[in-house]
């Protein structure tokens, strides 16, 4: 199944029309995954049991558009009776007896669990090099990262492995691997998807999004897990519309801001070219296409780390050796166990997230750090209300280059922080955002990122189509994979 010529759409109509079946398709997909691991890396474990529950969505019949069809899960969504790890080794061996709510619809839909997507330990990193079952490789040039953390859901979407994948968005983590591999990706408003059964990160952060080569894949899948959820008390009870029903890529008098400081100084000139013929393009769609400013934007890096640490570390804290995962040996009493066990168990990026937190939440520092954070957020979020009050969207580059060489920042954790410099905004004001293929610096991809209103999803699907029509990125394959037509 070559999965880079196909769509949704286009694969339901087989199914239906009974020329292929959901057995036929879910085995040629694992046998592709399997074929492309030694090279990607980009799943931790494939579902050994894919190909039972096609067989049972044939015998059921073909139904509503996601029937029967191989989805890529990022290994941070639990899923019943198949391992989830979230890339770390305290979890190694961690076998859920439930499953996420966005798993739950997806399998209501008839979905297919292709298998568990690698990623950045608990999703802390842009590159999935913290990995504990080591780093994806990206499809356009094995010597470099997919990004992160849903690098491992982004390469599986580009190399063809899957037709789509979730993914989870803290900081950027669906945009930026999204921009890095040539691929549509979009994280959804705060709320608008249940988190109940995602291993917690940063919970006023995180959200479940969805990544594919086409936009109108992901507007499918996404109107399928959205929606309120009595298991999450953030989940929001707005309407969820038929994204996919709903697409067109009519621009005309739609108002666009462009934020000044999203032109970051170092940012790839090929990066900036890409962006403003993306946003010229716009214009020639009957866009308006203006300069705003966002002052605060400069802060926001480190309020996000200061609030997303703290987080971390009081989510972290229920991994202690003694209900689940990974527990050390040879200990003498419990403060041994609790030491060893996350001393062992958790990389060195993830302690040093928890130590950034578990200091910002101190007594002698919660006041001078994760107080002012808090305030420094909400000043952000007001100026970013004031500029969609304007305007409909807010456009700019989705990262400052193109993917950078496996090694090349993992050991300098502010370097890898800045990564996230034009991401950070969307989840600090829980806002929806996309990243869609925008063209190419230096021979890889570079994508442009579309900020909406508060549960304005469709106008941010609306405009990446708009582009995606305009450009046809999904017809390139990426580079490193031509040897192999």
């Amino acid at each position: 199944m070559d999965y880079m010529k196909e769509t949704i759409d286009s694969l339901h109509k087989k199914l239906a029309d009974k020329e292929l079946t959901s057995e036929e398709l879910t085995n040629q997909t694992l046998d592709n995954i399997n074929a492309k691991q030694k090279d990607l890396n980009t799943f931790i474990t494939v579902n050994d049991k894919a190909v039972e529950a096609a067989k049972k969505v044939d015998e059921d019949g073909i139904k509503g558009p996601l029937s029967g069809i191989p989805i890529a899960i990022k290994d941070n969504i639990v899923t019943n009776g198949i391992k989830t790890t979230a890339a770390s080794k305290i979890l190694y061996n961690f076998m859920p007896v439930y499953s996420a709510t966005v798993m739950e619809k997806l399998e209501a839909a008839g979905a297919i669990d292709a298998g568990k997507t690698n990623l950045d330990e608990f999703a802390m990193g842009s590159s999935t090099e913290t990995s504990y079952y080591k780093t994806s490789v990206n499809p356009w040039d094995f010597s470099r990262v997919p990004g992160g953390s849903s690098g491992g859901s982004a390469a599986a979407v580009a190399a063809g492995e899957v037709v789509a994948a979730l993914g989870t968005d803290t900081g950027g983590s669906i945009r930026q691997p999204s921009a890095f591999n040539g691929i549509f990706g979009i994280k959804p408003t705060y709320g608008r998807v249940s988190r109940w059964g995602v291993i917690a990160f940063a919970s006023s952060l995180d959200q479940v999004g969805v990544m594919s080569k086409r936009v109108e894949d992901s507007a499918t899948v996404l109107a399928t897990i959205a929606g309120h959820d009595d298991h999450d008390s953030t989940s929001s009870n707005e309407p969820v519309p038929d994204y996919r029903a709903n697409l067109n890529k009519d621009m005309t008098g739609v108002k666009i801001a462009v934020p000044k400081e999203f032109w970051h100084e170092g940012t790839h000139p090929d990066v900036v070219e890409s962006t403003k013929k993306a946003l010229d393009a716009y214009k020639k769609m009957g866009a308006t296409v203006e300069e705003v400013s966002l002052p605060t934007l400069k802060h926001a890096v480190e309020v996000y780390y200061v609030l997303a640490s703290s987080e971390a570390s009081s989510n972290l804290q229920r991994y202690d050796g003694v209900r689940y995962g990974y527990r050390a040996k040879d200990v003498k009493n419990i403060n041994d166990l609790f030491v060893n066990s996350r001393s062992e168990g958790f990389g060195d990026e993830v302690k040093r997230r928890i130590m950034l937190g578990t200091f910002a939440l101190s007594a002698g520092a919660y006041d001078a750090y994760f107080k002012k954070a808090a305030q420094v957020r909400t000043m952000f979020i007001e100026e970013l209300s004031a500029v969609l009050d304007k305007y409909d969207l807010i456009m700019g580059p989705s990262t400052t280059s193109p993917a950078f060489k496996i090694g090349e920042k993992v050991d300098d954790p502010l370097a890898m922080y800045m990564n996230d410099i034009l991401t950070i905004p969307a989840n600090l004001a829980g806002l929806p955002a996309a990243s869609v293929p925008a063209g190419l610096a230096e021979g890889l991809p570079v994508g442009l990122q579309i900020i909406g209103k508060p549960f304005a999803e469709q106008a941010v699907l609306n405009a990446a189509y708009a582009l995606q029509e305009e450009n046809k990125f999904y017809e390139k394959i990426p580079t490193a994979l031509k040897g192999e037509d």
